[in-house]
């Protein structure tokens, strides 16, 4: 037997219709205007998941790429200061070989003697370069000037000598992590660099040692002086090698975290990101359903009592 239907059932299910196109019309109109077909969970509840697994992954890669980009930056600044203390040897040595010279008188060994000291302070100020703000030869203790810029008196000798030469720097290394479990060192030891305070080529004693072999006008210290001045450009040489090695292995984790980012914006595009067109489509697809259900409903109401008393 058929269900009696009234005309406020009618009216209802008339209303139900147009709030639920009002609904979708809303729904593609908030779609178009955000360009995203997901602004909230319930509009897809499994994709909001995976948006939001991109959203955290895209985060972690951006911190990632900052962290090589201050690593470069680091090895950069660090290469340069090597650069410039290979310079500064490079002069040392130019002028031992040319004090080195039995012609030359002590006026001449005196001039020489002056720039090698010169020479020395700016060697201990590259000890101390700071790259924002932080000593870059003294390991994690980068709050810690490396290098004492005074001098003091040898009680063995009674010659006047840098403090630098006795220096201690940390050995830790300062990391940075470039991805998942991936940590890349930046740093290297002053003492690495520029010799322990035991080793004979220490570039701070051997430039002691050339001040005052030219000071006592002894001119076979100061050819006995070269070789070690050689062997601390070879450490030089090489610690400017690993450098390279390492900006090499950072720029290599620079194109994969780029090329990560551009896979996990791709992702997430896809699962985020609107089709314009067949959006704007189906908005007027509701709306000219809508204009029908409005057309519709007002035959439907137009009945009244007048109309079945005629």
């Amino acid at each position: 037997m058929a269900g009696r239907v009234t005309q406020n059932m009618m009216n209802a299910q008339l209303l139900r219709n147009l709030n639920y196109n009002l609904s979708q019309m809303n729904r593609l109109q908030n779609q178009v205007a955000t360009g995203r077909k997901i602004n909230k969970p319930s509009d897809d509840p499994v994709g909001i998941t995976y948006s939001l697994r991109y959203r955290s992954e895209l985060a972690a890669n951006e911190q990632y790429q900052k962290n090589v980009d201050h690593a470069i930056s680091w090895l950069e600044f660090t290469d340069s200061m090597l650069n410039q203390a290979n310079n500064v040897l490079q002069r040392v040595r130019e002028l031992a070989v040319e004090g080195a010279n039995g012609t030359n008188d002590q006026t001449a060994l005196d001039a020489i003697r002056s720039e090698i000291e010169q020479l020395r302070e700016q060697m201990v100020t590259i000890g101390n370069s700071q790259f924002n703000g932080k000593y870059i030869f003294n390991g994690q203790y980068t709050d810690v000037k490396p290098y004492s810029e005074g001098l003091t008196v040898d009680p063995a000798t009674g010659e006047t000598v840098s403090e630098a030469a006795k220096s201690v720097t940390d050995m830790s290394k300062i990391q940075y992590e470039v991805g998942v479990g991936v940590k890349i060192s930046v740093n290297i030891s002053g003492n690495e660099v520029f010799g322990g305070p035991n080793d004979e080529d220490n570039v701070f004693r051997i430039l002691d040692e050339l001040v005052i072999a030219l000071k006592n006008g002894k001119y076979e210290d100061v050819g006995a002086a070269l070789g070690k001045l050689d062997s601390r450009m070879d450490s030089f040489l090489a610690k400017r090698s690993d450098i390279g090695a390492m900006m090499n292995r950072i720029e290599l984790s620079q194109d994969r975290l780029e090329d990560i980012g551009i896979n996990l914006q791709t992702l997430q595009s896809k699962t985020e990101d609107a089709d314009v067109a067949e959006l704007i489509t189906n908005l007027k697809t509701y709306e000219n359903v809508y204009q029908s259900s409005l057309a519709v409903g007002a035959r439907l109401i137009t009945p009244s009592l007048v109309d079945f008393l005629r």
